[in-house]
């Protein structure tokens, strides 16, 4: 009896263990795909672009965004505006600031949002989606149920447009750039949650979750180390996606004045609403916020698409 205890027990942490380096395998293979891909490079480059104008644009701006130095060119209720020119590479608002200035130093403020509203959704998402993952995996009866109300919960949030849902938010919270990290945050939550749980369910049946519970490793040690590390790949990649989606969706709400209270402070979205009213005098001024928000989520996406592609064992040869 003995003996045959032990064979289990030998084959059990044989199973584990050949698990764990189908794993490593597994990422190591996506990352040499995710190099070898071109779309992975283009958003990464894009991204890395990104970021690095987005930390130095205070430095890199060659005027005060917020300086009306050139107020008295500018005659928005004439229709005169001042295009892109020598001294003002992406021409002069409305109110004769220096569009390429603002433009730089408004590139940190939608990073901070889109990062934050990411992280507000990927963090609170996955402590919803691991407690109902974990509960539907290994809590029996109780836990059911129990997933079974979180998963109707969430239903119902993904059944309300996201934008509709971010704007209500923002609205009852009232204008403030933290209002718009919230609302845009709490839209990517069903998202996240619905994505985790549905990959530890289908984690929760392999040999190696078995194999642990042969050898009578402690449920809540399960999840923690076996089932939830190997069940992030999709989360990771719908992170990256969801950047994209957060920083469209913010620059949306400080379209519909719903960002930051002072429009003083330069963001591609409050640039582009205050661009809006004189499209059809002064189009540049909506181009330039536009193009940076289109880009920016490009890149996003890109690299997403192909991290997507290179986790995707149906994809691997």
């Amino acid at each position: 009896m003995s003996t045959k205890t032990d064979k289990i027990e030998r084959l059990a942490q044989l199973t584990v263990r050949n698990e764990a380096t189908a794993g490593g395998s597994l990422w190591r293979e996506a990352f040499r795909r995710l190099k070898s891909s071109k779309m992975a490079l283009v958003g990464a480059v894009i991204i890395a672009v990104f970021v690095v104008v987005a930390v130095l644009g205070p430095w890199l701006a060659p005027h005060a965004p917020t300086a009306q130095t050139w107020r008295g060119e500018v005659f928005p209720n004439q229709g005169k505006f001042i295009g892109p020119r020598g001294e003002n590479w992406f021409g002069l608002d409305h109110l004769g600031r220096d569009q390429l200035s603002r433009f730089l130093v408004g590139s940190r403020q939608t990073l901070l949002v889109g990062v934050v509203s990411m992280l507000i959704g990927l963090i609170v998402g996955a402590v919803i989606g691991l407690l109902s993952g974990a509960a539907a995996t290994l809590g029996g009866q109780a836990g059911r149920r129990i997933d079974t109300f979180v998963m109707r919960v969430t239903d119902i949030m993904l059944s309300l447009p996201s934008l509709l849902l971010a704007v209500s938010i923002a609205a009852v919270m009232g204008q403030s750039l933290t209002t718009v990290m919230i609302a845009v945050g709490v839209v990517q939550v069903p998202i996240f949650a619905r994505l985790l749980r549905g990959s530890m369910l289908a984690q929760g049946g392999s040999d190696y979750v078995l194999a642990a519970r042969a050898l009578g490793v402690r449920k809540r040690r399960i999840v923690v180390t076996q089932i939830l590390p190997n069940s992030l790949s999709p989360v990771i990649v719908q992170a990256t996606l969801s950047l994209a989606t957060a920083i469209i969706e913010a620059a949306a709400l400080s379209y519909l004045g719903l960002g930051n209270p002072d429009p003083a402070v330069p963001e591609w979205g409050v640039m582009l609403s205050q661009a809006s009213r004189f499209f059809d005098n002064a189009p540049m001024m909506s181009f330039f916020p536009a193009i940076g928000i289109i880009i920016t989520a490009l890149g996003f996406t890109l690299l997403g698409e192909a991290m997507r592609e290179a986790l995707d064992p149906k994809l691997r040869g």
